[in-house]
């Protein structure tokens, strides 16, 4: 660089520090101390996430930073606001038997660092990893399109309804990740007794209800484009993440 461009971008850069040098003005609607982990712009009480692929966690992010990492690559990854469901190929009691998970409620997301899906549920210690039959999810996402969508580190497929002392049917979703990380979160403080108590199986219920009202099918364009969503299957992020809230 000249000493001329030096100069000439020298005023437009030391502006652009200035906004980094003072207390960024809280936001309307703002969670008090809850703040945006690349810029430090206080966010509102509904924010984004992004995935920390480094440090593997979930941070806060605004809504202009979020924009920033929407794309796969680098350290830190989007998580989308998407909800889908696939009517057309649903879950059953016998296939969720294959998977031989020991409890009603579970998720699962694609581990990039791994290079696997990884089995996990909410439990009174927080999010409890269990052990998973990789065959037996492979064999599952050949036959059910939504195990095939799930966006890498960032999105996770939630099953409900498996445990036989529910009665209930099996209810699948493909969520933002973030979502099962606060409802173990909420889980873990809630958590009362053997089996949880009558405020976690009402949060259950809420998030249940809440998640069947932002369902939509899932698009055939992103069950086919993902490809094989098996262990090692191709993964990449396919087609509108929905990064605009509009399904929040």
């Amino acid at each position: 660089m000249t000493a001329g461009a030096y100069g000439r971008g020298a005023p437009a850069a030391a502006s652009g520090l200035r906004r980094f040098a003072r207390p960024p003005r809280p936001a309307p609607g703002a969670a008090p101390g809850e703040r945006c982990e690349l810029c430090g712009e206080q966010v509102r009480a509904e924010h984004g996430h992004m995935v920390d692929l480094q440090h593997r966690s979930i941070v806060c992010a605004c809504q202009a930073c979020a924009l920033l990492f929407t794309r796969p690559g680098g350290r830190y990854a989007t998580v989308p606001d998407r909800v889908r469901i696939d009517p057309a190929a649903p879950l059953t009691l016998a296939e969720w038997a294959e998977l031989q998970i020991p409890v009603g409620i579970a998720f699962f997301f694609y581990n990039s660092a791994l290079g696997r899906v990884v089995a996990s549920y909410p439990s009174p210690a927080g999010v409890t990893e269990c052990e998973l039959d990789l065959g037996a999810w492979d064999r599952l996402a050949g036959d059910h399109p939504l195990l095939r969508a799930l966006a890498p580190d960032v999105e996770a497929v939630l099953v409900s309804g498996g445990s036989p002392r529910d009665g209930g049917p099996i209810e699948t979703f493909l969520v933002p990740i973030d979502v099962c990380y606060s409802l173990a979160g909420a889980l873990r403080l809630d958590w009362k007794g053997f089996d949880g108590g009558a405020e976690v199986r009402q949060r259950l219920a809420d998030l249940l209800t809440s998640l069947r009202r932002r369902a939509r099918p899932l698009e055939p364009a992103t069950a086919d484009v993902s490809g094989n969503a098996g262990t090692t299957g191709n993964l990449g992020m396919t087609g509108n993440l929905g990064m605009t809230g509009g399904e929040a």
